[in-house]
């Protein structure tokens, strides 16, 4: 449209074609028709573009069957499945029709690519989950077969196996779908599930040995010496593990099925292990297998009574219970004050080594989206250089389709020329060496550096296994005023910016945007003979465009509208709009200038409110050596609180809001918000797990300091758990809390059996020392058997990022445990309780132990 052209043009016109259009009649000049092409250029083609959308490929695009280096536009067509529905069959069927449609509705010239299946990558989680779990079961198999002979080790597979589909078919019932949350609960209780089953054969077997005639004589007395502590471990490892089935806020429903299916596993382990294992035994075993006898002492009695035997003697052995006692204290705090050192990091969840990450770039308000396409270009350009990347798509004007970023994060809300967004793809984690982590934390310096050319706000954001949160640092700005918030969120970014390892830092306030009012003088308008609204009518088309007529060509589905509007280059430029030309009263033609005054003003920034109270979001990353956002916070606390920001000593905040919003105050939210409300009722739920295996080792025992007993081998797990992270180089996470709540129940287990068998012996009339130090020799085996169990089962979940933890807690947990239990149990059991039960006068003297 050119500068003097009228705007009107009789809109419902049928047209048949471009050239129709050009032949419009649009003014009548000294009785000759001025024609729309005289005034006007006249463009088939489309729209001119308020986004850009691009596919590239990298170095790694082989593996999409692409060339590297290839760049063109694109369309992106985001897919999502409906609740209940199977991502994997959903994703098979849209690669097959899409393969039909290539040739036929997709035309030659057309290439599409498949960027992300989130169905593909979610059947190869469950596939290797399910052959770790056929490994994990194999495994413990086989050591039965080692242990105690290949006869036992078909009942406790067979008792496994049924546990495993019972417990699936409840699973089921509860409404849990195979995913990987759940495989991984299942993988993680199989050395649970199999306990009971390897406690009751290997008493069985132990029975034969000691010279049963018949299964038929020793099943029943065997399972009947190990039925209560059974079920009490049972119930115990249960009240463990169920409180966490509890726990609220965005965690809960993510670990619910950890709880939930590990303690339904465990009841119906205890049913197979008593009604199966017992039949399958009687049916399976040999007696001939048995008939060797133990006679005088084994090596297991020999190696107790070097081992334990020092720390017992009655009086003669308090030193040295004392000094155990001291040596277990003293290995407790040296494994806490690893955390305090930070040789053991504290994070919510680690990152997971995903097959993608996106960048986000947030220009400055009111550039063009041009300006935010050539960003995108260059980011582009330096995401190519890295081995791992197969592809990336570029989004400026726009945000890239919803993902689980955008699902915790928002991201796909965003809009606007200034807005983009490149997602980056790699290729699969199995033939790169790095992680997806460490590529992205080796690229952010050059994309940020590219960012600051241009004033962007250039963030690295990975995939994030959680917490759904707006950013890992975000502090939010309370004040009594907007601007002197405004004031304190500028210097608190400073301090973010300025703090070693802080990364991605950004803030909710807009940058300045120039804005230009026209405002129409009414009088003079008036006198002219123009209306305001034709004014305001001829720059909205001007700028926006309108579509005046359509185009049907007889060949279209849908008609094509002809629209009016400046070419961009005009539109950057006021001049170009005040001179356009509107009829007055009397015909003459008037440029805009003459009945308006520009007016310089600027866009008023958008003020975001949190619980009906204004506030300023400052946020930020962390990255370097810790890695940990909460390590990062702690540094930021006390930086603010040092400096001051705009000359306000900040009352910062880290549970709940201010109380009092007259005051300029800092709250702490993001990942620490999630890590508080998390590792709380964590902390709550291993509370009320603590209480109840208090109260059900009290209702078996009938004594209130007996359980106190069972239960101090609780903290001995820590002496394992926090020196197995620093071992293995492991961030303690919430899913490393989840297997130290599930050690209090396994290690009370053993505490059980060891107690329950040393009052059996000194019921039957065996001396106290003694039935302490058999204890430990006839309980050693199915308590190593059924700790190697569960190590096993931890083990093959080792190689995942986010149950890295839990894995670790286990098998470090577990191993350490268990060895001082056998130690640290009978010896605590003799000290309390020795001079009650020793009659003879040298165990009877007074003990300062």
């Amino acid at each position: 449209m050119a500068n003097d052209a009228e705007v009107p043009v009789t809109a419902g016109t049928f047209l048949a074609g471009a050239d129709d259009v050009a032949q419009l009649v649009v003014a009548v000049v000294n009785g000759k028709p001025v024609y729309l092409d005289d005034v006007a250029d006249v463009v088939a083609g489309p729209d001119q573009p308020e986004s850009y959308v691009t596919f590239g490929t990298g170095p790694g695009a082989a593996e999409l069957g692409l060339s590297p280096g290839l760049e063109a536009p694109a369309v992106t067509l985001a897919i999502a499945k409906k609740p209940g529905t199977n991502a994997v069959v959903i994703a098979e069927q849209l690669e097959k029709r899409l393969n039909e449609l290539r040739g036929t509705f997709i035309p030659e010239g057309v290439n599409t690519t498949i960027t992300r299946n989130y169905g593909k990558t979610a059947d190869d989680k469950a596939t290797t989950l399910i052959h770790k779990l056929i490994f994990a079961t194999s495994s413990v198999v086989l050591l039965v077969v080692f242990a105690l002979g290949w006869r036992e080790s078909i009942v406790v597979g067979a008792a496994v196996v049924i546990t495993l589909f019972v417990t699936l078919f409840a699973s089921w019932a509860w409404g849990f779908t195979i995913n990987r949350v759940s495989l991984f609960a299942l993988i993680f209780s199989i050395g649970i599930l199999v306990d009971d089953a390897i406690v009751v054969v290997e008493n069985i077997h132990r029975h034969m040995q000691l010279g049963a005639k018949t299964l038929h004589e020793a099943i029943p007395r065997a399972v009947d010496e190990v039925g209560g502590p059974t079920i009490l471990a049972t119930f115990t490892v249960i009240a463990a593990l169920l409180p966490m089935a509890f726990v609220t806020g965005l965690m809960g429903p993510y670990m619910s099925p950890i709880p939930i299916n590990a303690s339904t596993g465990m009841l119906l382990s205890l049913a197979i292990a008593l009604v199966f294992t017992p039949w399958a035994s009687r049916e399976l075993l040999s007696p001939t297998s048995h008939a060797h006898h133990e006679h005088g002492a084994s090596w297991l009695d020999r190696l107790f009574e070097r081992v334990v035997g020092p720390f017992l003697r009655g009086k003669a052995g308090a030193r040295a219970r004392r000094n155990l006692f001291i040596g277990v204290s003293v290995a407790i705090v040296g494994a806490v004050s690893l955390v305090v050192f930070k040789v053991v990091v504290l994070k919510m969840l680690p990152f997971d080594n995903k097959s993608e990450f996106q960048v986000i770039v947030d220009m400055p308000e009111g550039v063009s989206v041009e300006r935010t396409a050539r960003v995108l270009d260059e980011l582009a350009a330096e995401v190519r250089k890295v081995p791992e990347v197969s592809d990336y798509q570029a989004y400026a004007g726009l945000a890239a389709p919803i993902n689980f970023n955008g699902l915790v994060r928002q991201y796909y809300l965003r809009s606007g020329a200034n807005v983009g967004d490149l997602q980056v793809n790699l290729i699969d984690k199995k033939e790169r060496h790095r992680q997806s982590h460490e590529i992205a934390r080796d690229l952010r310096p050059a994309l940020a550096a590219i960012g600051a050319k241009y004033d962007a706000s250039v963030k690295v954001v990975e995939v994030p296994p959680g917490p759904p949160v707006q950013a890992p640092l975000v502090a939010e700005i309370y004040g009594p005023d907007y601007a002197g918030q405004l004031q304190v969120a500028a210097q608190v970014r400073d301090i973010f910016a300025s703090t070693p390892d802080i990364v991605d830092v950004d803030d909710s306030v807009e940058a300045p945007a120039k804005r230009l009012v026209l405002a129409v003088d009414r009088n003079k308008a008036a006198l002219l003979g123009i209306h305001q609204a034709e004014v305001t009518h001829a720059l909205a088309t001007a700028l926006g465009g309108e579509d005046v007529t359509y185009i049907h060509d007889g060949h279209g589905k849908y008609p094509i509208p002809v629209r009016l509007e400046l070419p961009v280059a005009d539109k950057a430029e006021l001049d170009s709009l005040l001179q356009l030309r509107l009829a007055g009263r009397d015909g003459r033609l008037v440029p805009i200038s003459e009945v308006v005054t520009v007016v310089d003003s600027h866009w008023e920034k958008t003020i975001y409110h949190k619980d009906l109270l204004p506030v300023v979001f400052v946020t930020g990353d962390m990255a370097g050596k810790l890695d940990s956002p909460l390590y990062g916070m702690f540094s930021l606390v006390g930086s603010i609180d040092k400096d001051r920001p705009a000359g306000h000593e900040l009352t910062q905040h880290f549970i709940s809001q201010p109380e009092n919003p007259y005051d300029y105050s800092l709250k702490w939210d993001g990942e620490w918000q999630i890590t508080y409300e998390t590792f709380r009722d964590m902390g709550l739920a291993y509370a009320v797990g603590l209480i109840l295996i208090y109260l059900l080792v009290v209702a078996q025992f009938g004594s209130y300091f007996v359980p106190l007993v069972i239960m101090a081998p609780i903290p001995l797990t820590i002496i394992g758990v926090l020196p197995g992270h620093a071992l293995l180089g492991a961030q303690f996470t919430a899913t490393s809390m989840i297997g130290m709540i599930a050690l209090a129940g396994i290690i009370v287990r053993n505490s059980i059996l060891l107690v329950d068998f040393i009052n059996q012996e000194y019921a039957a009339g065996t001396r106290f020392e003694t039935a302490v130090l058999r204890a430990g020799a006839v309980r050693a085996k199915p308590i190593v058997l059924t700790a190697l169990a569960a190590m096993l089962g931890a083990f093959f979940i080792l190689d995942d990022p986010i149950f890295n933890g839990l894995s670790v807690s286990l098998i470090f947990g577990i191993l350490v445990s268990t060895l001082l239990t056998l130690l640290v149990i009978p010896v605590l059991y003799y000290a309390a309780r020795y001079r009650s039960y020793e009659t003879d006068a040298e165990t009877t003297e007074p003990d300062s132990a």
